[in-house]
């Protein structure tokens, strides 16, 4: 299978009720980036308690390594971190990635805000917050990502246009005969439109395994979508190879 929420103020009282955060049906993988424990703690548990897959990391430089790593819906970077200042960890993310970016600090001064959304953040939240907030602004930042809308559960990429409740998808309104697999990687592909994904990232997303890492059954994998998708697969114009990196799904007409 291819791979929520309340907020309240932190160190405040009470409680407000929010929205489970899903994107067509499934939770968000975010990545937290904290080295405050008790905070670190709270968010996550807050946003797992909520429907949300999290990944803690307490460290600049680890962050950066499963950032890289893995596929993440969206990451909530702090600002001050051991090892690596978050402002480097956003650069170096950004030049890899489009994954959106979320900067958590008390800075508070106007200049600090500029600095961090001028090293690739997609927005800025300032503690303490509410988490409500965050939660808005992550399920914001996904949708901006992606494209779409969130409720509508259509994803659409040029002349490819997929259902993820019926689990079907057309091209140039002509039904595709799609295994579960094939439905899966092209919808994981569509939903990061214009991200290169490298193999071990697509088979993070797809619940591949590592052995069809090594063995590129990938490779074969795609070539088969292409068969399906493209008029002429060995010049594919909608998901293109980056060589010694892994592919992309893009139209012409995207930015």
């Amino acid at each position: 299978m291819c791979r929520d929420v309340s907020g309240s103020r932190i160190g405040g009282r009470g409680r407000l009720k929010y929205e489970r955060l899903r994107m067509n049906g499934e939770p968000l993988a975010l990545l937290l980036i904290e080295d405050d424990p008790r905070l670190a703690r709270f968010t996550s548990e807050y946003l797992e308690r909520h429907g949300a897959r999290v990944t803690l990391v307490t460290d600049g430089q680890q962050g950066l390594l499963q950032a890289l790593r893995r596929v993440h819906d969206a990451v909530i970077l702090d600002l001050m971190l051991p090892t690596m200042d978050g402002l480097d960890v956003c650069r170096q993310i950004r030049n890899h990635s489009d994954v959106p970016i979320l900067m958590v600090t008390a800075r508070i001064g106007e200049i600090d805000r500029v600095r961090g959304l001028e090293s690739g953040a997609d927005d800025y939240v300032t503690k303490p917050f509410s988490v409500r907030e965050l939660l808005a602004r992550i399920h914001a930042a996904v949708r901006r990502a992606r494209g779409m809308l969130v409720t509508s559960g259509l994803i659409r990429v040029g002349p490819l246009e997929l259902s993820t409740s019926a689990m079907s998808a057309t091209m140039n309104g002509r039904p595709l005969d799609l295994t579960d697999y094939e439905f899966c990687l092209l919808r994981v592909l569509a939903e990061r439109r214009g991200q290169v994904l490298s193999r071990e990232q697509i088979l993070e997303a797809t619940r591949g395994s590592a052995e069809d890492a090594f063995d590129r059954s990938i490779d074969v994998r795609i070539s088969r979508l292409r068969q399906k998708l493209e008029d002429d697969p060995r010049h594919p114009s909608l998901i293109r190879t980056v060589r010694g990196v892994g592919y992309v799904l893009a139209w012409e007409t995207d930015p």
